[in-house]
């Protein structure tokens, strides 16, 4: 029985993960440990900062939402609050991208909110 040798296997392990860190500076793109190590903290950190991009687009939406609505008099959170109680049901990211691009429909949105 010939003997079996892990050359093919190990070829593409180390294919892969060094395919999967190619951009990373220096060894970490071209030594094969190295690589595996800064594939495995470029995951972690991919997995993270998926979770933070929420909140980063939270408070964009939040600060174009209260500059637009600073613009005619009212703070952002009177206007939440009118918002809620006039069961207005637009979400952060809807009003802050008609505050940008559509603001005389904002505009009516705040003084129904408001009044």
């Amino acid at each position: 029985m010939p003997r079996v040798t892990k050359s093919v296997t190990a070829k593409a392990k180390h294919k892969k993960v060094l395919s999967a860190t190619k951009g990373h500076y220096g060894a970490r793109s071209r030594l094969f440990k190295t690589a595996k190590q800064s594939n495995i903290k470029s995951l972690q950190y991919a997995f993270r900062d998926r979770k933070n991009r929420k909140r980063t687009f939270r408070s964009l939406w939040i600060a174009r939402i209260n500059a637009g609505s600073r613009a005619l008099g009212v703070s952002y959170s009177v206007l939440v609050n009118g918002l809620n109680k006039s069961n207005i049901l637009l979400d952060r990211k809807i009003l802050s991208d008609l505050a940008i691009n559509d603001a005389s429909t904002f505009e009516k949105i705040v003084k129904t909110a408001v009044n």
